[in-house]
């Protein structure tokens, strides 16, 4: 089943809103940050199914105009079921300028034989802050899943100007790879990742430096942090708790957004 979400958020007098959106069947979109007073749109994405079956193929744009600021949030684990063939997402972003996107949505469980590639392309033009974030689990480790499903692969591409300036590609096929060894999860059977880059000429070192001296606070995990050409860096944590990961890059989301609004003040 092929479905839609399409959605727009606006800029006027300060104040970001959902200017329009298109939804079908198993999508909703409901405003969560009514009470918030920094002019931000804050919109939850939920879905009536209780996860991704097999022949799904879920297309999602999100267009951000000029000026805005939007903050999407998920509404639970997502879940990836049992498939005799493959489902695939294909999420599109587009982000004018002077805008802000985030979206740290909560941990991906793949069920035994599930087949799931999704597709990131965001363009992004000056001026603009994004954050965007990534947790794949072992799968369903007390039902005796862990690493049974077929193919997962979370590909994101960013783009400035029509130019390729990010690229991150998450592959992981238990069946020929072995997951345990250096250099893939090393024992681990979480991952998470989350990229944050700016087109404001905003230099992220500081950031770095302050998040890594937080990583270090995290207990049972290996992470590194990468510091990238354009103005951004990567997260990637590995660990055997998606709850841990998604705790730390919510609280990742909050400094960089929080950190956003004490600027404009």
């Amino acid at each position: 089943m092929v479905s839609t979400l399409k959605i727009e958020v606006e800029e006027r007098q300060g104040q970001s809103f959902l200017r329009d959106a298109f939804v079908m069947q198993p999508f909703r979109v409901t405003p969560v940050g009514q009470y918030k007073t920094d002019g931000a749109a804050y919109l939850m994405i939920s879905s009536t199914s209780p996860g991704i079956l097999s022949g799904d193929v879920y297309d999602i744009k999100v267009h951000v105009k000029k000026n805005a600021r939007l903050q999407l949030q998920s509404q639970s684990y997502q879940r990836l079921f049992n498939m005799e063939g493959s489902a695939s997402q294909v999420i599109a972003i587009n982000m004018e300028k002077n805008t802000a996107f985030s979206y740290v949505p909560h941990p991906i469980v793949p069920h035994e034989d599930s087949n799931f590639k999704s597709i990131n392309t965001i363009n992004i033009e000056d001026g603009c802050e994004l954050t965007i974030s990534e947790i794949i689990t072992c799968g369903r480790k007390h039902y005796g899943e862990t690493f049974k499903y077929a193919h997962f692969q979370n590909l994101i591409e960013v783009y400035h100007h029509d130019r390729l300036i990010l690229k991150d590609n998450v592959l992981l096929k238990p069946e020929i790879m072995p997951l345990n060894s250096l250099g893939l999860l090393e024992g681990f059977t979480h991952q998470g990742t989350l990229v944050y880059l700016n087109t404001k000429e905003e230099d992220v070192t500081e950031l770095v430096e302050h998040f890594y001296t937080e990583m270090e606070n995290l207990e049972a995990v290996s992470f590194g942090i990468s510091e990238i050409q354009n103005n951004g860096f990567v997260i990637r944590i590995l660990g055997n708790g998606g709850e841990q990961m998604f705790d730390f890059f919510k609280k990742v989301e909050t400094f960089l957004w929080e950190k956003h609004i004490e600027i404009i003040k």
